[in-house]
């Protein structure tokens, strides 16, 4: 009965929401973003925990200021999501201006294989629709199966919908397909900051130790595609803001797993800079630092992440060769 429910209310979302005046959306996304915050729920608060890293020296005022600027980034994400199936090409080309665009359109231009790998900043999925209708480059991701599979074929036919080949990530055939698109020259697109599983890459996060995907490092390392770290940003205008940063490149030396290691730190070190700057759009409901787990033997989090599921989260990179997922889910 939850798992119709579930679908159901997402259903409406994708019915009803798309349908409003574009003001209405963005407005009715607030007050919902502005109830949650009042109401001080699990999410909320571990938000405001998650950022209190982010930004050591906040104030208490500040940090609640913070937690509810990041509570309407995460439901302007939502009321976007829902309605971009309706949006014109035209819109979709002009959605999103990022900065350091050169480095993936060298990289591609020149052959190569690229992977994006982003953490849950801002809206990943408008960010691809840009990539498909402007610079008109298809890409592949993966998104972890939720329940019921009603919901996943939901979000599944969405994001092909806007021209995205989606990848299962249950089965363990993710990594062997991304790799050949990779050698391919193609793109890859792969959300990489949350990784709880025993296969994550443990990093330094604002000083801590936390967990992320290796898939991203390792991808590159064994296909020899470039890695580009991206982050995401909301001004007050409607178009939304990013960062291509650098290339992350692969050690001369070390093994492939040590090689992974030091490539995966500085993706949490590309990403730790975006955040910090736009703290406000990083949309981390869940636990992510290792000193918050609980121990073993306690429950988790338990309230929906991104990915829309209950009690599950953003998990990300799960599994032997964890290719990290690009997941909401």
């Amino acid at each position: 009965m939850k798992n119709e429910l579930t679908d159901a209310l997402y259903g409406l979302g994708w019915g009803a929401v798309k349908r409003l005046p574009e003001p209405a959306a963005a407005r009715l996304g607030r007050e919902i973003a502005d109830v949650a915050w009042r109401r001080r729920g699990k999410g909320v608060l571990r938000l405001e925990a998650n950022l209190a890293r982010v930004v050591p020296d906040a104030s208490p005022p500040r940090l609640a200021r913070l937690s509810r600027l990041g509570m309407r980034s995460y439901m302007r994400y939502w009321m976007e999501s829902f309605r971009l199936p309706s949006w014109s090409r035209e819109r979709m080309r002009t959605c999103f201006e990022p900065e350091g665009l050169h480095h993936l359109e060298e990289a591609l231009a020149g052959g190569r294989g690229v992977v994006l790998a982003l953490p849950h900043m801002g809206n990943y999925d408008m960010a691809g629709a840009w990539v498909t209708s402007r610079l008109e480059v298809p890409f592949t991701t993966v998104a972890e199966r939720l329940k019921p599979e009603s919901l996943y074929d939901r979000f599944v036919a969405y994001r092909e919908g806007l021209g995205m080949e989606v990848l299962p990530h249950a089965g363990g055939s993710a990594f062997g397909t991304l790799s050949r698109r990779l050698r391919a020259g193609g793109l890859v697109c792969l959300v990489a900051d949350r990784d709880l599983s025993a296969h994550g890459i443990q990093v330094k996060f604002f000083g801590e130790a936390a967990k992320m995907p290796g898939g991203p490092a390792r991808l590159a390392v064994q296909t020899g595609a470039l890695l580009l770290p991206v982050t995401l940003w909301y001004d007050d205008s409607p178009v939304m803001r990013g960062r291509v940063h650098p290339p992350v490149e692969v050690p001369e030396t070390g093994t492939r797993p040590e090689k992974a290691a030091v490539m995966t730190q500085a993706l949490a070190d590309a990403f730790a800079s975006g955040i910090a700057e736009h703290p406000q759009d990083w949309h981390m409901l869940q636990r992510l630092w290792l000193a918050d787990l609980p121990r073993q033997g306690q429950g988790p989090d338990g309230q929906a992440g991104r990915d829309g599921e209950a009690g599950r989260g953003r998990r990300t990179g799960q599994g032997g060769q964890s290719a990290g997922t690009g997941t909401k889910p």
